[in-house]
């Protein structure tokens, strides 16, 4: 998956997106954790910032919960 850098979308709504979609359709499964941030940074590109963005995203929509120590979670 390639982000749009020069569109009106803000990048970590582009990777919250994707993340939604493999959630979705059962990439992430319930009760798994998703990749780490440093994982998801490697694979986008992007600033760390800008994955702790995507993934707050996540947990507002109710998608994923963070465990401290952990990691993060699909609900």
């Amino acid at each position: 998956m390639t982000l749009d850098l020069d569109g009106p979308e803000p990048l970590y709504a582009q990777i919250a997106a994707v993340l939604a979609a493999r959630i979705a359709d059962g990439t992430y499964p319930p009760r798994r954790r998703i990749p780490s941030e440093a994982a998801i940074c490697g694979e986008f590109g992007v600033s760390r910032p800008t994955v702790r963005q995507a993934i707050q995203v996540l947990r507002d929509r109710g998608l994923a919960e963070t465990v401290r120590g952990k990691g993060t979670y699909v609900v």
